[in-house]
């Protein structure tokens, strides 16, 4: 039996209408830049707290930019990470059963690159499109992998424990498909670029750099 799959619910903001309102305000040029930038202030952030703010910003703008998520899916895959830190035992302390201790860095230290990861995940999913076309061979290279990452996320559900190589078989198809049809893709025009996309934009990318400034003002929290 096929394992369910988390339906987001079209509530006031559905789906297709994020999507529509996206492609046609934004660039898919302008949409990586901001995403490139957004990157590199989240990376240089060494709050582990604070990344977590600048996390569920990421969340929001996949949410608004019509990208699919699974929030189970993401929960989980956090709190594997967490859990596979755990044996790595540094700093005081907090929780012990008989032999297993849970110490306070070890448990921060896998928060920390749990939120890494998901975080960059979203931010990719916000900020990546099927069309991203970058200039030169490495950046062809560059966008397609991106692309290629960006569809495998969006596409994840079709593979489970249950039917793994199926579900592997069956996304590798897709892709394929994709890339034959690629040459009509090429033919879509990109929205205009206006001021008022490109100040949506710059709103949309102050509050991550801004959270970095303060976490390297303050120290880590």
């Amino acid at each position: 039996m096929k394992e369910p799959v988390f339906q987001e619910s079209p509530g006031v903001f559905p789906r297709e209408a994020r999507l529509r309102f996206c492609a046609k305000r934004f660039r898919t040029g302008d949409l990586f830049i901001a995403g490139l930038l957004m990157t590199a202030a989240f990376l240089c952030n060494p709050s582990t707290l604070l990344r977590v703010f600048q996390f569920l910003i990421f969340w929001f703008y996949a949410w608004l930019t019509g990208k699919k998520n699974n929030p189970l899916f993401t929960l989980a895959v956090m709190l594997g990470i967490v859990l596979f830190n755990l044996p790595v035992p540094y700093g005081k302390v907090i929780a012990e059963w008989g032999a297993f201790r849970i110490t306070r860095g070890s448990l921060l230290g896998g928060i920390h690159k749990a939120v890494t990861l998901e975080g960059l995940i979203m931010l990719s999913k916000a900020s990546i499109r099927p069309q991203l076309r970058l200039p030169g061979s490495f950046g062809f290279l560059l966008g397609e992998s991106l692309r290629v990452f960006e569809r495998i996320m969006g596409r994840k559900s079709l593979i489970s424990r249950k039917r793994f190589i199926e579900g592997i078989d069956e996304l590798m198809l897709e892709l394929s498909a994709e890339q034959e049809e690629q040459p009509l893709e090429e033919h879509e025009t990109e929205p205009p670029r206006t001021v008022a996309a490109m100040l949506l934009l710059a709103g949309a990318l102050v509050p991550v750099p801004v959270l970095t400034v303060i976490a390297l003002i303050f120290g880590s929290l």
